[in-house]
Parts: C-alpha cells; structure tokens; sequence
C-alpha cells in the first residue's frame, strides 16, 4: 500500500483506512513484535504490544504523519520501538520478581566476605557464651552494658544494685571475661 493509496482510503472512510492496515502490515508488525518478546513475554503481552503499535499509528494516520512518509519503514519503526520499550519493562519485572524470590545469595553485597562473617558469627556464640559463664549479675551487667548500651543508673534498677556497684562489677567482670577469652586463644 503506497501513500497515495492510503491518502485516498483514508478520505473515504477511516475505519476501512485501519482495517487494510492491519490487513496489510499485521502479519510484518506481529512477526517484528514476536522476535522481540518471544523469550520474556507470554501471548498476551505479544497482543498487547500489537495493539499498542497500531493505536499509535492510528494516531499518526489521525495527525496527517504518515501520509506523507513511507509507511511500511514507519510501522516498522514503531513496531521495534514498542517491542523493544515493552520487552525492557518485562525483563525488569521479571528480574524483579527473581530477585525476591530465590536469588537471595545475589543480593549479598559484593563487599561482604561469607567467610569473614561467619567467622564473626562465631566470635560472637563464644563471646555470650563466656560471658554466660560468669554467672549472674556479671553476665546481666555486661549484656546490658555492651550490647543494649545501657547507663548504670538504668543497669542498677534491673539488678537492684547501686549505679557504683554496677560500675565497679562491671570492671571485675571484665577482668574475668578477659582472662577467659586468652584461655581459649582470643585477645582483643
């Protein structure tokens, strides 16, 4: 269908204009559309994308654009454009959608070393662990100091202590937890 062509269809009737359209270029848009998303989208997205294209030409055909080019390098054109624009939505749906699912190794930061941080997992069991081993109130003491960053003032109210008697066995304590540690090989 040349120009001409098309000029004097669209004139006498614009539905017809359409349909001969998609008569005549369908089956070039559809395969152009189909290579495109044929690994990443289902048929229903190939549709869409069909009608996608064609409403946009419609709207050129409405605005006198595409009588005055060469119609089959347009459609063409707008049809790879579409698929490629739909075909980037797709895929980043998808990697999305991988990404909460099972890929959850593939979001550990690439800084992050697993041996390191299991290593400091490990540290960690021994460390409470020792700690425990000191018996109460020392290892309460400790805990809340150290790992919930609490004042003594705060510290005394749950133990039942004075703020200078939790300070001062917080200092014994860590004598102990020290001497502990370099019995199973860990200093500071």
């Amino acid at each position: 269908m040349t120009s001409s062509e098309l000029r004097t269809l669209y004139s006498t009737s614009v539905s017809d204009c359409h349909r001969a359209l998609i008569k005549e270029y369908g089956r070039y848009v559809y395969s152009i559309i189909f290579n495109k998303l044929r690994l990443c989208g289902t048929k229903e997205d190939i549709e869409e994308c069909f009608s996608d294209v064609f409403a946009d030409i419609f709207i050129k055909l409405d605005e006198d654009k595409l009588l005055e080019t060469d119609i089959k390098a347009l459609i063409g054109t707008v049809a790879k454009r579409t698929a490629i624009d739909r075909f980037r939505r797709l895929c980043a749906a998808q990697k999305h959608i991988e990404n909460t699912d099972e890929n959850d190794m593939a979001l550990i930061p690439a800084d992050i070393s697993v041996e390191a941080h299991a290593e400091s997992s490990e540290l960690r069991r021994l460390l409470i662990s020792k700690i425990k081993e000191l018996g109460e109130p020392d290892s309460t003491i400790l805990i809340q100091k150290y790992y919930y960053n609490r004042k003594s003032e705060e510290i005394a109210k749950n133990v039942s202590m004075t703020a200078s008697s939790v300070r001062s066995r917080c200092t014994r304590a860590m004598e102990k937890l020290r001497t502990k540690l370099a019995e199973i090989g860990i200093t500071e």
